[in-house]
């Protein structure tokens, strides 16, 4: 049964003293939930494929004082998932209270011009690194004994949007499913996971794939609060839900999309 939170009010609404990894910090909504993790007092490992683009987050972070290191990884690869867990358990003394599987792509294309080569890239990006690396940091997580599990999936796993390709939003639609078992089955071990759910976010991803300013003008008018979300608005739930005063939040997948998802057909 979960441990329920008994600590003082300042304790409930801090990071302090926990450990968190973010995959994918070195840009984007993970570049926000590392700062954000870090400024709440935890001490974050994060990674990147990009040396170059991490050592420079890294030279930042570290100008403005926050707990973070990073190694280079590239989650598609099973053994650089291994080597990552490897080195945050001996950083951390084989313990962990937090992991952000963040690391998503998409390729933009219709269903019937995506190749295997794509079905396999997309599944192994958005869903099987995602769940190998939770597989992995179990042991981690147990040991802290209060862990929070937060995968990064999107709007495409709850809607049809034509903004991503069927694989895509297929492997967001897995994970959400993904936490809500993982919930149950771990609950027992203080394990806590959930699901944030991005619409869309002024990122790197985005503007590839929003190159337009008609279709940008599509999404912000799809959007009742007629604008596109910045990255430091996802990484605030993504906070939230690790933090102990939300120690009854599991198995859910929240949107951080405006009212994207739940706009219908408004007239006026």
């Amino acid at each position: 049964m979960g441990e329920r939170n008994s600590g003082s009010k300042s304790s409930r609404w801090c990071l302090q003293g926990m450990t968190a990894l973010v995959t994918g910090g070195s840009r984007g909504i993970g570049y926000a939930i590392v700062e954000e993790l870090a400024q709440l007092g935890a001490t974050v490992h994060t990674c990147s494929r990009n040396e170059a683009e991490l050592n420079e987050s890294l030279k930042e972070w570290s100008t403005k004082g926050y707990r973070v290191t990073g190694s280079v990884c590239d989650v598609t690869s099973r053994v650089n998932r291994e080597e990552l867990i490897a080195t945050v358990s001996s950083q951390f003394n084989g313990k962990l209270n937090i992991l952000v599987n963040n690391v998503g792509t998409n390729v933009q294309k219709q269903t019937l011009d995506l190749t295997a080569e794509d079905f396999a890239f997309l599944i192994n990006t958005n869903l099987e690194s995602a769940f190998h690396l939770s597989q992995l940091a179990y042991p981690l997580l147990k040991a802290s004994e209060a862990a929070s599990i937060i995968f990064i999936s999107a709007i495409a796993g709850v809607v049809a949007t034509n903004l991503a390709s069927v694989i895509y939003s297929a492997a967001k639609g897995a994970i959400n499913q993904v936490t809500k078992n993982l919930a149950c089955e771990w609950a027992r071990d203080n394990i806590r996971t959930n699901c944030v759910a991005p619409g869309p976010i002024r990122t790197p991803l985005l503007e590839k794939h929003c190159t337009e300013d008609t279709l940008m003008n599509a999404v912000i008018s799809k959007t009742p609060l007629g604008r596109i979300g910045e990255a430091e608005e996802v990484a605030s739930l993504v906070a939230f839900l690790c933090l102990p005063a939300a120690s009854y939040i599991t198995g859910q997948t929240i949107c951080v999309d405006g009212g994207f998802t739940v706009n219908g057909l408004n007239l006026f």
